[in-house]
């Protein structure tokens, strides 16, 4: 008789728990988006740097035809813009490390203390401008995409087109033209009346911000007052943003409508309305807060137009006067300010589309 084969199987060790990669970690993901703001405001700075210096010193750009060459010559000695590019470079560098972004020639004040007066003008203004393009795109959006190739979506197609289309400037003067100069309903211009502004420098230790002054002194009137100042410059700016909302609304939510999930909802008999706003707006707002942070920098960037069409006393306005002065290092710091902004901005962005979206970090 043949021996019958051995058919025992030979106990094997346990192979080793899989390490769990850490690339795709939320932990890992936010860190190195943290960094890359360091390099990001470094390269930006150094270029902005650079650029302001190709058309001459910012002595001679300021104070050029209004003083001698010899008083020229010694104010560039005194300030340091007599010596090599570089060594300048190295300086501003150091002033940049310490908080000290220079001094303004026009008027002589220190840059620091231009971005604290005027920067919370401008946060406030961008805050108000992104509330109106929520407020306005998504609902809008929501509907085009419930009414899809129906009238009511081509209407909001059109005005999402019309809105991010038009500049930002027109839309502006459009609205003073109506609802200052023909009806009469909201100030023309400003951040508050000769009225507000008085009772605005009464209080102790004032912050930025006009409407939490406000809400803190419990003045109802104040409050109105503000609101009112803000809407029209909030509108202008707001409207571009909104815009662009609605086209993604709409896209994205019209592509989660045609979605499996959906179908068995909408078989099990769940109304239209609930499946809309219930199951279907969350992964659509998922795009607009990945784009929340281009959206920002494009506000900052109409901020200086709309800034200065309703004379909103804020970074964007102090950029173009600084520009028409021609005051380099005062424009060198508001625009190293913005881009300081634009990256914390895209930064939270990106942290709060990780905890809504978590392909996003691998």
């Amino acid at each position: 008789m043949s021996a019958e084969p051995d058919t025992t199987v030979e106990p094997t060790a346990p192979r080793p728990a899989r390490k769990r990669e850490r690339s795709g970690g939320l932990g890992r993901y936010i860190l190195v988006r943290f960094l890359l703001i360091i390099p990001t405001v470094f390269i930006l700075m150094t270029v902005v740097f650079f650029l302001m210096r190709i058309t001459g010193d910012p002595i001679t750009a300021a104070l050029g035809g209004r003083l001698t060459p010899e008083q020229l010559a010694e104010r560039r000695a005194e300030a340091g813009y007599d010596r090599p590019l570089i060594v300048q470079y190295i300086d501003y560098l150091g002033g940049v490390l310490r908080g000290d972004f220079g001094t303004s020639y026009t008027d002589g004040t220190p840059v620091s203390q231009i971005l604290t007066t005027y920067g919370g003008a401008t946060f406030e203004l961008v805050a108000y401008s992104v509330v109106v393009a929520l407020v306005a795109g998504v609902p809008l959006g929501m509907i085009a995409a419930r009414t899809r190739d129906r009238w009511p979506d081509a209407v909001l197609r059109i005005v999402a087109i019309l809105g991010y289309a038009t500049p930002v400037f027109f839309v502006g003067l459009l609205l003073k033209l109506v609802f200052s100069v023909g009806l009469s309903w909201l100030p023309v211009a400003g951040r508050l009346s000769t009225r507000g502004e008085l009772t605005m420098s009464s209080i102790l230790n004032p912050s930025p911000f006009y409407l939490l002054d406000a809400l803190r002194l419990g003045n109802v009137d104040l409050l109105v007052d503000v609101t009112k100042h803000a809407l029209l410059p909030a509108i202008a700016l707001g409207v571009l943003t909104g815009g662009i909302f609605l086209r993604l609304v709409r896209t994205n939510m019209i592509g989660t409508l045609e979605m499996q999930y959906i179908d068995s909802a909408r078989s099990r008999g769940v109304a239209e309305r609930r499946l809309t706003t219930r199951h279907a707006l969350r992964p659509a707002l998922i795009p607009i807060v990945t784009v929340m942070g281009m959206q920002i920098a494009m506000m900052l960037g109409g901020a200086v137009l709309t800034e200065t069409t309703f004379e909103w006393n804020g970074l964007g306005y102090m950029l173009a006067e600084y520009m028409k002065a021609r005051d380099y290092v005062a424009v060198q710091g508001i625009v190293m300010m913005l881009a300081v902004i634009v990256a914390i901005s895209n930064f939270l962005v990106d942290v709060v589309a990780a905890l809504i979206d978590p392909r996003v970090r691998y």
